[in-house]
């Protein structure tokens, strides 16, 4: 059955329970309540938006970890789908 899985696209229920887990771990220790990466992730998008059109439906933005900086260091991950850009 081990054979199969490497065919296969879809990841491991445990895997991604794994990644989520990883992430609340992370947000814990960097201290960003909810809240806040909300108000990031609102002024990040006020300024691209300036630049060029976004796809809002599929922002995607997080706290993960970095290493390299000695030791691990909270990182902010952005990925804004962009449909166009706007001629100034």
């Amino acid at each position: 059955m081990e054979f199969f899985k490497l065919f296969s696209n879809k990841a491991s229920s445990k895997g991604i329970a794994t990644d989520r887990l990883k992430l609340i771990l992370i947000h814990d220790r960097a201290n960003f309540s909810p809240d806040l990466l909300n108000m990031i992730k609102g002024d990040l998008l006020e300024v691209i938006s300036k630049y060029v059109e976004i796809d809002d439906s599929e922002v995607d933005v997080k706290i993960t970890k970095t290493e390299e900086i000695q030791g691990s260091s909270p990182a902010l991950i952005a990925s804004i789908p962009i449909k166009n850009i706007k001629q100034r």
